[in-house]
């Protein structure tokens, strides 16, 4: 395992949201992190959400968001207005919508037409584990993150910066472990010659 600088990151989930109405209140729904899903960065490269990834991290300040923008709130768990929980199958959330909100309600109506269906959620990575595997491909396994926001988006992405950060550390880790290589034959081969 092993813990890493924090670098703000987002992560997406492509399930579909629903709408729901009860008592006067309308909200949007749905899961913002799967566990198990693997999330290819490029290929070759691919990650997965622990299941253990969010404990202890619902009851920080989160807010819900569209697409990433700080400006357009929808909810925040500390008014009430952001209903977040984990179980068996990921992170579930729940956003109250302010009926007062035009892009809130515009939003609203895009989710229950089907025309907006995914999400993502930004955090920072606080612990994970990478398993490098004999094909050359790598596997990291996100295990505890602080969470700061959750985002009903129009299209999903990675942020360049988080994929750019772990192609980097990758290519680091490869070429060591060529010259590795390298030095092990270069020695396997004087060895085998001085028993010639």
């Amino acid at each position: 395992m092993k813990t890493r600088e924090m670098n703000h990151q987002t992560r997406f989930a492509s399930q579909a949201f629903k709408t729901r109405e009860e008592n006067g209140d309308i909200f949007i729904e749905g899961y913002f992190s799967v566990f198990g899903s693997i999330y290819e960065l490029w290929p070759g490269a691919t990650e997965s959400i622990d299941t253990h990834a969010f404990d202890g991290a619902l009851s920080d300040d989160i807010r819900a968001l569209i697409d990433h923008e700080t400006r357009l709130v929808l909810g925040r768990n500390t008014s009430g207005t952001l209903s977040l929980k984990v179980d068996e199958h990921g992170l579930y959330g729940s956003i109250k919508i302010n009926k007062q909100d035009t892009d809130a309600m515009n939003l609203y109506v895009r989710v229950q037409r089907g025309d907006v269906t995914q999400c993502s959620f930004g955090f920072d990575i606080l612990d994970e584990s990478t398993e490098y595997r004999e094909d050359g491909s790598v596997h990291w396994t996100i295990r505890k993150v602080k969470l700061y926001e959750v985002s009903v988006v129009t299209f999903p992405a990675y942020e360049d910066t988080g994929v750019y950060a772990r192609k980097k550390d990758f290519e680091a880790i490869k070429k060591r472990r060529a010259e590795q290589w390298k030095t092990e034959m270069i020695n396997k081969i004087k060895r085998s010659e001085e028993n010639a």
